[in-house]
């Protein structure tokens, strides 16, 4: 069987160009059934022009987009078995929430009766069922965003397509929302494809993750791949809050041992050692390297994670206590670097810390082209 007939969603060498401007440069991905998969990126980077050309809503300039096997060249997006959800809800302000919810089932002339138990199963899954007689006006930003995803759910369809769905939602809204939405993937099991600049909500509700930039797919991935190990250093400063620290550093191989030198504003290095095979130092040689290392990665002494760290004193420039966590900044390789410290742990600004470096989830990029090389 061939992987257009297994995936529900399968995107070959897709480009889209705008007059003379390529907006989509060669794009491959596929999603097999009850995948969650997330398009992220910063904004103008093609995420939305890629979903609307899997929805028809734009015509791809060259390349094929298979759905459920079929090759959607020509199809028009009311054929498409797809169900979209819109950044603005799109709802009919004159009809009620029940109505909103029935009316493309009416067009298409489902029974009544159909009708109705449909609504009332997806009223009820999304808990919105003592709403039904009120109009958008009554309803929260939530409240209609849950409207919108009922008209997709009574489709019933092979896709679902969300486009920024929760980005005109206040911020605690956003996290219920997420949660709804995890919820009701893992409910239906149903096959996703969702649009996000946001890389925290990409992590928590994706399987797969797309991260994009300037049309081009930078990593695909799942979010632990994605985030232990990014493809580059776009990736590596996109995904993850706060971002990994990049830090410019010397590598030095000897025999079977690597040791990462980075340079300090006091004037000692920080040496640190890796266990790692680095590409391009084959066993002996130097080279310089962007240590990229997570904030959770550099941490205090007494923290769990420091039982497999690497200890050395550092000068404490900045300490954000943030609740659950402390985050301070020092200065390595001449770039502000952020520690991710115990809430309770004890540091000042201005003063020398000891600060545990774990270089066992660290990630190793070349300077000039940004890939990954350990």
């Amino acid at each position: 069987m061939t992987e257009t007939t297994q995936s529900i969603l399968s995107i070959e060498n897709l480009d889209k160009s705008f007059g003379a401007v390529k907006i989509l440069k060669d794009i491959n991905v596929s999603i097999e059934p009850g995948e969650f998969l997330v398009l992220v990126g910063p904004s103008g980077c093609g995420k939305s022009t890629l979903l609307n050309c899997i929805a028809g809503l734009e015509e791809s300039t060259a390349g094929d987009i298979n759905i459920g096997g079929r090759s959607m060249i020509g199809v028009a997006p009311k054929d498409r078995d797809i169900a979209m959800v819109f950044q603005s809800y799109a709802l009919y302000p004159t009809m009620t929430v029940g109505k909103n919810i029935t009316f493309g089932m009416k067009v298409r002339g489902t029974p009544e009766a159909e009708q109705q138990a449909k609504l009332n199963e997806v009223a009820t899954l999304l808990q919105i069922d003592h709403l039904l007689d009120r109009k958008p006006s009554q309803l929260s930003g939530g409240q209609r965003q849950r409207v919108a995803m009922g008209r997709a759910l009574v489709r019933d369809p092979q896709l679902f397509l969300f486009d920024e769905p929760l980005s005109n939602l206040d911020a605690k809204l956003r996290v219920e929302m997420r949660t709804e939405i995890k919820r009701l993937h893992q409910t239906l099991g149903a096959s996703i494809v969702y649009v996000t600049h946001d890389q925290i909500e990409a992590m928590t509700l994706a399987t797969k993750i797309v991260v994009m930039k300037d049309g081009v797919i930078q990593q695909v991935g799942t979010p632990n791949e994605i985030y232990n190990h990014p493809a580059n250093m776009f990736v590596a400063d996109f995904m993850g809050s706060p971002s990994m620290n990049l830090i410019p550093a010397q590598a030095t191989s000897s025999g079977n041992s690597t040791q990462i030198s980075i340079a300090r504003a006091a004037g000692d290095e920080l040496v640190l050692n890796f266990d790692r095979e680095i590409s391009g130092l084959n066993g002996s040689g130097s080279k310089e390297v962007i240590l990229g290392l997570r904030p959770e990665n550099i941490t205090d002494p007494l923290s769990i994670v420091a039982q497999s760290g690497q200890l050395a004193d550092c000068q404490i420039d900045v300490v954000e206590p943030a609740g659950s966590d402390t985050f301070v900044v020092t200065s390595l390789g001449g770039k502000q670097v952020t520690a991710r410290l115990r809430a309770d742990a004890e540091v000042m600004a201005g003063q020398s810390a000891s600060l545990a470096f774990d270089l066992t989830k660290a990630s190793v990029f070349e300077p000039d082209s940004g890939a990954r090389i350990a």
